[in-house]
């Protein structure tokens, strides 16, 4: 597999044709067909399918082109490295994080990184671990921050704990269920629930059928943590969420949280790496500064 094999598959993927992909790599059509025939031949299969559409994918060019876009990620943050380690400037990091870590780790570590390393390029993607998976194996990111557990990981994926968290029920203040106390109870009342797997929510209702607890009923299902917070403040749904959210004296303005029995068993919080793939120091520096916080 050729480099410049691997640049024109993901091209021909971005474009959605053979044709844009071969213009806007300044290369003849049957030069650039040519190459992924090439290609097709070492894989030992049909990685796209032609037509007077443009192309599409095989199931076998779906799992190339996800090694192609990592292998031209960690290219670039190869390049990266050097540039870093030879004194250059263009450090750059790019990291997805779960909400929670907004009211807590990410403040301070935000200083401490800027303060060591002003130049650097900080993009932060806000997401649950069902959006930073796929980011991760195709080398968008250098690593994510999510409430996971290694067994629902992908093989590829290792994930290291910074932390466990309690999670809690929230509503309005002057809520008219805020005073009780009984799961059976509340879950009469009309919720909102980001339920994407991953998300502290999807823990509550396992935790619930492993209780013998009832579900909520009605529901609304929201993916925004912003605005389930702000439906949570202006209605009298009902929210399950991070307490270092829900009590947090910012982010919970005008919610109470409510002193439920049982409570649910805490869940983890770490980070999310690929597995075996080297990171730039930049992104090795605000990764440690993330482990240091946690253990503090």
């Amino acid at each position: 597999m050729k480099n410049s094999q691997i640049n024109a598959l993901v091209k021909i993927a971005e474009t959605g044709s053979i044709r844009a992909a071969a213009r806007q790599m300044n290369l003849s059509q049957s030069a650039l067909t040519r190459a992924m025939r090439e290609l097709e031949e070492d894989i030992g299969a049909e990685l796209i399918m032609r037509s007077y559409r443009g192309v599409t994918f095989t199931p076998a060019g779906h799992a190339v082109l996800k090694r192609a876009r990592l292998i031209l990620e960690t290219i670039d943050r190869a390049k990266d490295e050097v540039r870093q380690i030879t004194g250059g400037s263009g450090a750059k990091v790019t990291i997805g994080v779960t909400p929670v870590i907004a009211t807590t780790l990410l403040p301070l570590i935000y200083r401490q990184f800027v303060q060591t390393m002003p130049d650097a390029e900080l993009t932060l993607s806000e997401g649950l671990l069902t959006g930073i998976v796929p980011e991760l194996l195709e080398g968008r990111l250098d690593f994510g921050v999510a409430i996971a557990t290694q067994e629902e990981l992908p093989q590829e994926l290792v994930f290291n704990p910074l932390f466990d968290i309690d999670c809690c029920v929230a509503g309005r203040k002057g809520h008219p269920l805020s005073g009780q106390t009984d799961w059976t109870t509340l879950a009469n009342g009309r919720w909102i629930l980001n339920l994407t797997p991953g998300s502290s929510a999807s823990y509550l209702l396992s935790w619930l059928d492993q209780q013998g607890l009832p579900r909520p009923e009605r529901l609304v299902k929201c993916s925004s943590t912003l605005l389930m917070l702000e439906m949570m403040r202006r209605t009298d749904l009902i929210g399950f969420g991070p307490s270092l959210v829900l009590k947090d004296s910012l982010a919970s303005a005008g919610l109470d949280t409510f002193d439920m029995e049982p409570v649910p068993p805490q869940i983890s919080l770490g980070i999310v790496r690929v597995r075996g793939v080297p990171i730039t120091p930049a992104a090795q520096f605000l990764e440690t500064l993330f482990f240091r916080q946690a253990a503090s």
